[in-house]
């Protein structure tokens, strides 16, 4: 009875292995993922207390105020699969979703471009930048740079 011997080919990649995430790197993704985390905790707590200005900034973008705790919650699912190491990708995704759910309403009431319509945009490149910084996986799969130009 011969046995076969079975080697362990190693994978092969398309890509060199990423960087590993420096210790610059690691403070810059940490205050980019504070900054958003707390101003998205913010909104949506603001949201689930239906304080007036929240009350008045969905009567002008036409919302019913019914929806308003609703939409908390999705903020909350969204947040809480965002600060979950795990999940936070598919958080991030899902916030990118939210996110651009707000640049259309304030688009369609004509709200000012760069401080209102352009603020949920700024908040998902915080989002995105602390996951890029700190996830070498997903900078490989979106390099900046190519190999070539590293040479």
């Amino acid at each position: 009875m011969s046995q076969s011997t079975h080697r362990a080919v190693p994978a092969v990649s398309a890509r060199p292995p990423a960087r590993s995430t420096s210790r610059a790197q690691a403070r810059v993704a940490v205050v980019l993922a504070t900054v958003s985390v707390a101003f998205l905790l913010f909104d949506a707590v603001i949201h689930l207390m239906l304080i007036g200005p929240v009350v008045d900034s969905f009567t002008q973008l036409g919302y019913p105020l019914g929806a308003v705790r609703g939409i908390a919650i999705v903020e909350l699912i969204c947040l809480a699969l965002y600060v979950i190491p795990r999940t936070s990708i598919l958080g991030a995704v899902l916030l990118t979703g939210y996110l651009g759910g707000a640049v259309s309403a304030h688009v369609r009431v004509e709200s000012p471009i760069l401080s209102t319509v352009l603020f949920p945009v700024y908040v998902g490149i915080a989002v995105w930048g602390a996951l890029y910084l700190r996830d070498a996986r997903l900078r490989a799969l979106f390099p900046l740079r190519t190999p070539e130009a590293d040479a």
